[in-house]
């Protein structure tokens, strides 16, 4: 039995530093219909995406946040992910796994990607995250900005996730 999925979730770790290789506009087209076939509470599809590579842009988007931002710098790609909160109430989840999705495909291509929360957070006491993201990459007022998902060829490696460290005591079975 083949466990491929198993083992792209076992190796997809958080990469924060990225090679100044673009990623191909094939690749790119398959992130995006991967996110585009996301799951939707009642297939509302309330996510919209936006995607940056233009160098100067992710500078100024990892200003957006004091810290856990600057990795967007190097970057050489992000696709930020927003929804419509008046297509599903849930519209929080259906951006999740959006972002999931994205991270799960840029993975299988031989990619890393790192997500960077933007919804709720703060660049500073004048202007939230959220706010910033907008401004810079003129997304409409109606639209929340849940995430930043960097992604690009590896410049770091990772180790697997230790099967025997998982935190088996957050399991629990009715009987």
């Amino acid at each position: 039995m083949e466990k491929h999925f198993f083992e792209l979730l076992k190796n997809r770790r958080s990469i924060r530093k990225f090679l100044q290789q673009p990623v191909e506009p094939e690749k790119i087209d398959l992130i995006l219909k991967a996110a585009l076939m996301s799951p939707a509470s009642k297939r509302t599809n309330g996510w919209e995406f936006w995607v940056v590579q233009q160098k100067n842009t992710l500078e100024k988007m990892a200003e957006c946040r004091p810290h856990g931002s600057k990795l967007l710098e190097n970057a050489p790609l992000a696709i930020i992910v927003t929804a419509d909160p008046n297509k599903s109430d849930v519209w929080f989840e259906d951006a999740s796994i959006a972002s999931i999705i994205i991270q799960l495909e840029a993975a299988d291509l031989g990619l890393g990607s790192c997500w960077v929360q933007i919804y709720n957070r703060e660049k500073d006491e004048t202007i939230s995250a959220e706010q910033y993201i907008k401004n810079i990459l003129n997304i409409p007022a109606h639209l929340h900005v849940l995430s930043a998902i960097a992604i690009g060829y590896k410049d770091e490696e990772r180790k697997p996730f230790d099967i025997e460290k998982l935190a088996y005591e957050k399991i629990h079975f009715h009987q």
